[in-house]
């Protein structure tokens, strides 16, 4: 069975780089604009990994990142933020809030998946 892996990031060319990425790995990806927009997906359907931006209209990365593990279906899902962030302030935030681990933009394509394969269930 494969993996599904949730993005949440306002750029449309960096969806469809992680997208194209992903799904090329053999991954089902799911595509959100936000983390308003990402929540529409947190219906009860097998999420393996999520990948969030931090700078995002409606809802940051930070309270998606919230919203997951108040989630009891989805709390122990691992998150990676995609961000251009790289203050270790920020990270700290969103670890605390919950993320699995960070990854900085611009990103390889190899970098990514070897993300995702350390972390993935």
């Amino acid at each position: 069975m494969k993996k599904t892996i949730l993005i949440a990031d306002d750029s449309e060319s960096v969806r469809e780089v992680v997208s194209f990425t992903l799904e090329n790995a053999g991954y089902n990806v799911l595509s959100s604009v936000d983390g308003e927009d990402a929540m529409k997906h947190l219906n009860g359907s097998d999420i393996h990994l999520v990948v969030t931006d931090l700078h995002m209209p409606k809802m940051d990365g930070i309270s998606l990142i919230r919203e997951i593990r108040a989630n009891e279906l989805y709390k122990g899902v691992p998150i990676l933020f995609l961000t251009t962030e790289s203050q270790n302030s920020k990270k700290e935030e969103a670890k605390v809030a919950g993320a699995t681990g960070w990854i900085v933009k611009p990103f390889m394509a190899d970098k990514l998946l070897s993300a995702v394969q350390k972390v993935i269930r």
